[in-house]
């Protein structure tokens, strides 16, 4: 048998210069991708990448795979249509906050509904980027932009929310400086069969720099965040001396060695529970009452839109007689018009 090929992030890298300004977060995104990839190893070849409008939808230029930059808000819809049509194929999909939840969030809750087997990356800087400064669907309320000098007036989409409305089955977020849990959470989204979410917190240094950095600063970000791990206990704090524990229907952060709290109080994570209730708690900590989660939040097995798709076709070609299209089309009533 032919030894499988092992590859490298280099393998996944297109010739093309990379066009971002220096220092946005797309670049480190693009480098965790590159090698999340070489860690999935799925080959080049058979790999696709999909996006539709804005900065990091440029994002397929830069592979050395199969790639589509498609129309603004679109990319989850042909991304579905490519996966049903190529189910052999890996699917991922490259959107902004912009793209991805504003024009394309129809698209975008039905493929996460569907359970679509593609690998959707969600790029959140809280701002339209491309067009140069317009308030998106995830800036804050009363967030001053060019679209908006003295404050929106809304409120705004939280990803993880859509999701889990959308009955998703896998989940999870990172950010863009934090290299290590990017590319362990976009290899498990690689990895799980079925729509799978990841929001990375995307900084952009020239119309919204710094929108994350309550969550990002060094001297903060250990007990701001925690790293959710299958498995493990709910810890965080730069001495990991912090917890979480149920407290009623909610969630506490808590201090071990105090008010009587220990180690056996923190709660255990459990990304493959079917009940999502505690996911969705775990994915809706906003890192300042409670901590904002990182990792793998929810990783559960359902049925598969495209295999079921499949299914469906050799089911009823086998019913029906048929094999082609052509088949099909012809076996009703036809005529010749000469």
């Amino acid at each position: 048998m032919e030894e499988q090929k092992k590859y490298t992030a280099a393998d996944y890298k297109s010739d093309q210069y990379v066009r971002w300004c220096p220092g946005c977060g797309d670049h480190a995104i693009l480098a965790t991708l590159h090698k999340a990839m070489a860690e999935v190893g799925v080959a080049p070849h058979n790999t696709a990448v999909i996006s539709g409008i804005g900065c990091s939808s440029r994002l397929p230029y830069y592979m050395n795979t199969y790639g589509f930059h498609t129309i603004h808000g679109r990319a989850a819809a042909i991304a579905t249509g490519f996966k049903v049509a190529n189910p052999e194929m890996t699917v991922w999909q490259i959107s902004g906050d912009g793209d991805g939840l504003a024009i394309g969030g129809n698209h975008f809750i039905h493929a996460v509904r569907r359970n679509v087997n593609i690998n959707m990356l969600l790029l959140n800087n809280k701002i339209y980027g491309l067009t140069k400064g317009q308030y998106s669907p995830t800036s804050d309320r009363g967030f001053v932009s060019k679209s908006s000098p003295y404050g929106t007036t809304e409120d705004p989409f939280i990803p993880a929310e859509l999701v889990f409305g959308a009955r998703g089955n896998f989940f999870a977020r990172s950010i863009d400086i934090e290299l290590k849990i990017s590319q362990e959470v976009m290899v498990a989204a690689a990895r799980h069969e079925g729509a799978s979410v990841v929001e990375m917190l995307q900084n952009c240094v020239i119309f919204n720099n710094g929108i994350h950095s309550y969550i990002t600063d060094k001297e903060t970000r250990a007990e701001r965040t925690i790293h959710l791990v299958h498995g493990e206990k709910m810890l965080f704090g730069k001495e990991m001396n912090k917890g979480l524990v149920q407290d009623g229907f909610g969630l506490k952060a808590v201090e071990l060695g105090k008010d009587g709290y220990s180690i056996d109080d923190v709660l255990v994570h459990d990304a493959h529970c079917r009940e999502n209730f505690l996911h969705q708690q775990l994915a809706m900590m906003d890192g300042h009452t409670l901590p904002l989660a990182i990792g793998v939040i929810r990783d559960v097995e359902a049925p598969v839109y495209d295999q079921e798709v499949a299914h469906q076709v050799e089911e009823v070609k086998k019913k029906k007689g048929f094999t082609s299209l052509r088949e099909l089309i012809l076996s009703g009533d036809v005529w010749e018009v000469k």
